[in-house]
């Protein structure tokens, strides 16, 4: 039991106060913190369905300052459990000991940060490319949305996130990952955006790679014999044929290949960007053509705690502009996902292969699947009737 304390009486009256208005939440002391109790809503990741009595962990400092301002919080909690909206993301200690509810903006980027670098309690280290992704796709943003505020003080929190998304060019990449990161920040921050962030995407996800012009079949097998480097070689020939990302060639599992294996099945490894996934050669034919049973990769930094899968890759863009491939890597990853719509492989098939959703994979590569299940259905057609034309 704890000790007495000046404040307690006026604890009581307010408590009287918050029971008289029907608020289901009572002030509750603790040494020198208070804190709310009430019946509440489950916490994340709580195998109970319905509310039942808790504390929300305010720490706040028993003083006269602090009991006016938990008076003040205790209306504002009973407001929204009334109106459905109470969300403990606000309320839930972070590893600094403070609750979301009340602290600024950079630190609730901090926390933010914090929780999208958690450790995974299966991964004995965080993944490389969990840290490239914060550093390159989330942290150009969220200082972008720090420096809105800062420039536009009157604006709120989800104001200041719709400006942020407008500052970026429409129809672009920085466009579609700038919606994605201040989503995802939102999400974190128990926001509720009135207007999903995707509607800014844009048409940046299929008009751009639409609008490609791909190497042909001949000209990628016309370079691959002008690289003088036997190592080089092999990484252009195994990106063409199994359509790996750039760093991926380095993290993955070629023992079906060397193997003499028929199918000459690559696995690239959960280290990369995507996780664990098999591939197909497309053409299988290349396999001989390019010598990839033969694995030669070139001597790089591939230590993870020394590097990053995002400096990898542009070791090998660099190589292509050194030996002036005239198209990028991507471009044979984008053919080879080309060549699997011209084979007729299933679309969940070939963005499986690719690491990515079906989704993307449609919106990506749209042009050509709509263009194959037209000439499949004009085929098809003509099979069906096979009506000769008059004379």
């Amino acid at each position: 039991m704890s000790q007495p304390h000046p404040l307690d009486p006026q604890i009581c009256q307010i408590n009287a106060r918050l029971k008289a208005a029907r608020l289901g939440l009572q002030i509750e002391r603790r040494g020198e913190t208070l804190n709310l109790r009430g019946t509440l809503p489950p916490r994340p990741q709580s195998p109970r369905l319905k509310p039942y009595q808790q504390r929300i962990p305010l720490s706040l400092p028993a003083t006269k300052v602090g009991l006016k301002q938990i008076e003040q919080e205790a209306k504002v909690v009973a407001a929204r459990l009334i109106e459905r909206t109470f969300n403990w993301q606000e309320y839930l200690p972070l590893a600094q000991g403070k609750p979301l509810v009340g602290v600024g903006l950079e630190e609730k980027i901090a926390a933010f940060k914090q929780y999208f670098l958690t450790f995974d309690q299966h991964r004995e280290t965080l993944p490389a490319s969990q840290i490239t992704t914060w550093e390159k796709a989330y942290v150009p943003y969220l200082k972008k949305l720090v420096e809105v505020t800062q420039q536009h003080s009157r604006l709120s929190l989800t104001e200041a996130i719709y400006m942020t998304v407008q500052s970026t060019r429409p129809h672009s990449r920085s466009r579609q990952i700038c919606c994605t990161a201040l989503a995802a920040f939102a999400d974190f921050c128990g926001l509720q955006l009135p207007t999903d962030l995707k509607q800014f995407w844009g048409a940046y996800g299929n008009s751009h790679t639409q609008r490609r012009q791909l190497p042909t079949d001949e000209e990628i097998v016309a370079w691959y014999s002008r690289i003088p480097n036997p190592a080089w070689r092999f990484v252009y020939g195994i990106m063409a044929t199994y359509g790996l990302r750039n760093h991926e060639v380095f993290f993955c599992d070629y023992s079906r290949l060397q193997s003499e294996e028929a199918e000459a099945v690559v696995s690239v490894l959960e280290t990369t960007k995507t996780g664990l996934h098999d591939v197909w050669p497309f053409y299988p034919e290349w396999v001989e053509r390019f010598h990839l049973r033969f694995v030669n990769l070139p001597e790089l930094q591939i230590d993870l705690n020394q590097t990053t899968l995002q400096r990898i890759g542009q070791q090998v863009s660099t190589q292509f502009r050194r030996y002036q491939i005239p198209f990028s890597p991507y471009d044979l990853r984008h053919a080879w996902a080309v060549r699997t719509i011209h084979f007729g492989l299933p679309d969940t098939v070939s963005a499986r292969m690719m690491g990515h959703s079906v989704a993307i994979h449609n919106r990506t590569y749209h042009r050509w699947i709509t263009l194959r299940d037209q000439q499949q259905a004009v085929t098809a057609a003509l099979a069906q009737t096979q009506r000769s034309a008059p004379l």
